[in-house]
């Protein structure tokens, strides 16, 4: 709809020059238009969720839970709280959880996204960031919890045929 009313407002700037290529015009933005879309089932049929089984700890934008700039992440996004952001071991990006990848976990509600990665030391684990409530943190404590993340379909037929 938006590119036949842009058609018309240049038609209207440019009545002679459109009305010898309007019709050129018109094939060439409704091709633009409709090659730009990516119909929705191909796209869902792409990705899947996988769960995992990981141990699960919080942290918060503390200089004494941190090396370095503790609102900074290993990636580089800078952090504030109210952001639903983990961290991960690095051993999960070889499983697909890579940088921004959604995550899903149990216990707690929305969406997390991959934004930060830990020491190597760690293995299948995550970190919760959660803002600057320490309470809340040590709440948490540290726990088994199953997790989904966001996978493409190919990915997950290669990593179960290794």
């Amino acid at each position: 709809m938006s590119v036949i009313i842009f058609i018309l407002k240049i038609r209207a700037m440019t009545r002679v020059f459109l009305e010898l290529t309007s019709l050129s015009m018109l094939t060439f933005f409704m091709t633009f238009y409709i090659s730009c879309k990516v119909p929705e089932s191909e796209s869902a049929d792409v990705m899947d969720w996988k769960t995992i089984k990981v141990t699960a700890s919080a942290y918060n934008s503390k200089a004494s839970q941190s090396e370095g700039n503790p609102r900074i992440t290993a990636w580089g996004d800078t952090l504030s709280p109210g952001m639903n952001v983990i961290a991960i071991s690095r051993d999960l990006m070889k499983k697909g959880l890579e940088y921004n990848t959604p995550v899903k976990i149990d216990g707690l509600s929305g969406i997390f996204f991959v934004k930060d990665k830990m020491h190597h030391r760690w293995k299948n684990k995550i970190d919760i960031y959660m803002g600057n409530d320490v309470k809340k943190a040590r709440n948490w404590g540290r726990k088994k919890i199953s997790i989904q993340y966001l996978i493409q379909k190919d990915s997950i037929t290669d990593e179960t045929s290794k």
